[in-house]
């Protein structure tokens, strides 16, 4: 494919700016085809009212038409091929089997959520009938049920360029709740952008859906904080930096009329060896973990950051083996040169600081020209840590901190001073019984979800995953932005009382025309009232 480098506005390609950037390839440093023309005053507007004309007819269209939507998304995304995942691999550096998971990923959520759209129990209708008799006072017919927003904008991740991006969690839940979305696509993965979202655009014109239900813009830093801010979007869907999360936060509270930014942000994903597993699977344990640090070369928002031990002969011996296996481990080429720049300037910081001392560094140096990172490993002794809110910045990349506390107290102390997380994980033996229940206690009020004997890399897609946690690991610690939950994000309450059984939406009517589950007077049924 020849690549245009248009903006997608509606069912349209349109380039009418005159800015224009390459999209580059991190692991051979050069541009690749394609000049991507950032979107005009007049495009961004354009988009924006298309969504906002679309949302009306989009979210009266039924939920197993929705449902067909989204499959013949996963469909024309497949029917890309090779392509896809070509020009994917090269703008992010990423392997090709990686990307080849992560494509299935994408369309299994999109699938997903048409079964959930099929399900039809995402309404979490309620009903309590009237009560004309009822004395002192009649009590009134009311019925409660969610329904969409409206337009979503949505910014595309850079480590994840197709499961976060713009066909990813945020925009197939966004559009499974019934809610037109705007997406900003990433710089660094333009060419893949341009793929995706046509595949998109060919999905809505195939099963009918209106003009404006997707759009896809390049924008400015400048013009992506309007859209934040435009009246037209009321919710928005972010996976990114922490400044640009907060600045995004910020420009949505701050407007006229406030709206929800759902922005997953900074995670360090604490991972707890207590003495008992260090003594039993010490060895096992060190090379599990420096296989989930230097994962993807460190870029997962789950990557374990911070590994916390209670100092023993067994922690030394286990410090021993996992700094051998970092040591043997190889330098990878980053995402970007921003982040493999970020990284570089992280690493500097924490050497610096006082207190901290070297485990490892993969023996091989990393080639600056090609954006590589080496991974590397560090401990510091928890008085220093608790010291120094430096050590608990997030270095996005293949590297480590390890936390040596004296006793329990002072591990529960560091937990308590740590700030909100994605993931929490803790490792124990029968041994630690005595241990493990208060960590548990103090990971649970600090992650939104909580591992036993696992590792944080590796994010299942699933009704029950929740994948978000308290500030700053995102700006809504109640929402997720992986699994069908996320759906709820993009969902508002609305209650109906005593309004005619006709007049009502099909899911709240008597007859239950749509066969879905209902808390009816307070029982779960799919009977008819």
């Amino acid at each position: 494919m020849e690549f245009t480098g248009t903006n997608l506005i509606g069912f349209s390609k349109s380039s009418l700016g005159e800015r224009s950037f390459k999209a580059f390839s991190p692991s051979t440093g050069t541009n690749l085809e394609g000049d991507f023309t950032i979107a005009t005053s007049d495009e961004f507007e354009k988009a924006l009212q298309l969504a906002n004309q679309a949302f009306p007819a989009y979210r009266a269209v039924p939920a197993d038409k929705r449902a067909e939507f989204l499959e013949t998304i996963a469909d024309e995304i497949m029917n890309l091929g090779e392509e896809l995942l070509v020009r994917c691999s090269a703008e992010s550096g990423l392997p090709l089997a990686r990307i080849t998971g992560e494509r299935g990923r994408t369309c299994g959520q999109l699938r997903l959520f048409a079964k959930l759209l099929r399900d039809g129990w995402y309404v979490d209708a309620r009903i309590d009938t009237a009560q004309p008799e009822r004395a002192p006072l009649p009590k009134p017919d009311i019925r409660r049920m969610l329904i969409p927003m409206g337009p979503v904008a949505v910014f595309g991740a850079s480590n994840f360029p197709l499961a976060f991006s713009t066909a990813g969690g945020d925009t197939a839940s966004a559009l499974a709740a019934g809610c037109p979305v705007v997406v900003k696509s990433h710089s660094s993965h333009a060419g893949t952008n341009e793929l995706v979202s046509l595949a998109i655009v060919k999905a809505a014109q195939l099963t009918g859906m209106p003009e404006g239900v997707f759009s896809s813009l390049y924008l400015s830093h400048d013009d992506s904080v309007n859209l934040v801010q435009h009246p037209v979007i009321k919710a928005v869907g972010f996976t990114g930096s922490r400044a640009v999360g907060m600045r995004f936060f910020n420009a949505a509270v701050n407007r006229p009329e406030p709206i929800p930014v759902y922005a997953e942000m900074s995670s360090i994903n604490p991972v707890v060896l207590l003495p008992g597993i260090l003594e039993a699977q010490g060895d096992e344990l060190a090379a599990k973990l420096a296989a989930s640090v230097t994962m993807g070369v460190g870029q997962f928002c789950t990557n374990p950051g911070l590994v916390l031990m209670i100092e023993t002969a067994a922690s030394k011996t286990f410090l021993d083996k996992f700094s051998a296996a970092m040591r043997a481990t190889l330098p990878g080429t980053m995402l970007n040169k921003n982040i493999c720049k970020a990284y570089t300037e992280g690493i500097e910081t924490l050497e610096a600081a006082e207190g901290i001392t070297l485990l490892a560094r993969a023996s091989k140096e990393a080639v600056s020209e090609y954006f590589e990172a080496s991974p590397a490993a560090y401990s510091v002794s928890a008085s220093s840590f608790l010291s120094n809110k430096t050590f608990a910045d997030e270095v996005f990349g293949p590297a480590t901190l390890v936390v040596l506390c004296k006793d329990e107290t002072e591990l529960h102390q560091v937990l308590r001073n740590l700030e909100g997380q994605l993931t929490a994980t803790v490792h124990a033996t029968g041994e630690d019984e005595n241990l493990i229940l208060p960590v548990i206690d103090l990971i649970t009020q600090k992650a939104g979800r909580v591992i036993y004997g696992g590792f944080p890399t590796g994010v299942e897609v699933c009704d029950s995953m929740q994948h978000g946690g308290p500030f700053p690991s995102t700006t809504d610690a109640r929402s997720t932005s992986v699994g069908t939950a996320a759906i709820y994000r993009f969902l508002r309450p609305v209650a109906f009382q005593d309004i005619p059984d006709h007049l009502l939406p099909q899911s709240l009517q008597n007859s239950n025309p749509l066969n879905i589950i209902r808390l009816v007077d307070g029982d779960w049924t799919k009977d008819s009232i």
